[in-house]
């Protein structure tokens, strides 16, 4: 699987793991949900003053770290840069409110607290990025940004960050991000030119009705009987009004209306998320559902309301020249036969795709699979990251530096 040529590189990282499990293990121990990681950000902040990072800014989106490393290689003197390039890695740093089932020594110290989708892992291998980048300097030019954000998951970390004007203080030319993936071999790669993941949208309707006695129904107007007309009439939109070639899901997750048996309730609340990889299709989904909220209750004599949540991600849509770029760096640190070059587009979505709207980069998946073990998926509360990736995804990292360094010279 390991590419010979990546072995100096991935050998050198390889003899930190002991230091990068004992980091790992401790962000998996005292997990941190977004904009509350002040732990998780005096540890990074502590970590890259140690490795020697040139430059730390704090003061964006409330817990975020953004690390700074300057190469020293000389560029070449036909290089047309008048300066030069900047270039953006990302790891994100929030866990999930989620109660952990797993018994290991290393589970979370905090009640509905846990780290079940592996930003444990994904902080530590840029860490470990980080190390090895401010001890070969020389090997590289250009500007490395190194991004800790916070709340990735549906708080929008990175919307905050770039509306706090980071894009306008560090122009990046590039930004690259990774996420581990279960389902994936271990250490294996999933590349996607185009579209990588979902949009990602939170719906929140009201029904407004008339409460009653549950035995005299002709008395109100019931919102749950609305509820129930509204939620089919979103599964027909997929069904009937759209492209069967262009991926899109609806899920209504909650319907809550009423206190007690005997009481029709008086409003009645839907929650719910959709998700598409077309911005057209997004468009046209929230207005069908727009519409058949509203006349749907109309047609009962109720009312009701549609709304959307305060994040709204777009579809995270990866540079196909960058793609390249990616995966000629992953072919550094693994053979071919261990990258997915056309990886399946998932439904899930990333706040990555901020970035992606502003910045040419890639977005790739790295194989989280533990040998011998059952499947565990992500936002499981028996999910544990494998700290086998940690070299792999930091010396792909590292590749990628040295792959867009020489690119630019």
């Amino acid at each position: 699987m390991i590419n010979e040529s990546a072995m100096p590189i991935l050998k050198t990282i390889s003899a930190w793991q002991q230091e990068a499990c004992i980091i790992r293990k401790k962000l998996h121990a005292n997990p941190e949900i977004g904009f509350e990681e002040f732990l998780t950000r005096e540890l990074v902040i502590k970590k890259l003053t140690e490795y020697g990072a040139d430059k730390l800014v704090t003061h964006y989106a409330k817990t975020a770290v953004i690390g700074v490393i300057h190469g020293r290689g000389v560029l070449a003197q036909n290089s047309i840069k008048s300066k030069p390039f900047m270039l953006g890695l990302r790891a994100d740093m929030d866990a999930l409110p989620i109660h952990e089932e797993n018994n290991f020594e290393h589970r979370s110290l905090h009640h509905e607290k846990m780290h079940a989708c592996g930003h444990d892992g994904h902080t530590t291998i840029l860490l470990m990025t980080a190390k090895y980048l401010c001890l070969h300097r020389e090997d590289f030019s250009g500007t490395i940004v190194l991004i800790f954000q916070p709340a990735e998951e549906g708080l929008g970390g990175a919307k905050t960050l770039i509306e706090e004007g980071f894009l306008q203080d560090f122009p990046l030319d590039y930004c690259f991000g990774l996420h581990n993936m279960p389902g994936l071999a271990e250490g294996h790669f999933g590349f996607k030119p185009g579209v990588i993941m979902a949009s990602s949208d939170r719906l929140f309707i009201t029904i407004y009705g008339k409460g009653g006695h549950a035995g005299m129904p002709h008395t109100t107007q019931d919102p749950l009987l609305v509820a129930t007309h509204i939620y089919q009439g979103f599964q027909s939109i997929i069904s009937r009004s759209l492209d069967p070639l262009m991926p899109a899901v609806i899920s209504i997750t909650q319907i809550h209306g009423g206190n007690t048996t005997n009481v029709i309730a008086p409003t009645a609340h839907m929650n719910g998320t959709f998700r598409t990889h077309s911005v057209t299709v997004r468009e046209h989904l929230i207005k069908q559902m727009q519409t058949i909220t509203e006349h749907t209750a109309r047609a009962f004599g109720m009312r009701a309301e549609f709304s959307l949540g305060p994040v709204s991600h777009p579809p995270t849509v990866n540079d196909p020249e960058c793609t390249q770029l990616a995966y000629l760096a992953a072919r550094q640190v693994v053979d071919s036969e261990s990258i997915y070059p056309n990886y399946p587009a998932l439904m899930g979505s990333e706040d990555f795709a901020f970035y992606l709207e502003k910045v040419k980069g890639c977005f790739v998946l790295i194989g989280n699979d533990k040998k011998d073990n059952q499947l565990i998926g992500l936002h499981n509360p028996k999910y544990d990251f494998n700290d086998a990736i940690i070299p792999i995804g930091a010396a792909y990292f590292v590749n990628l530096v040295l792959t867009i360094s020489k690119k630019e010279c």
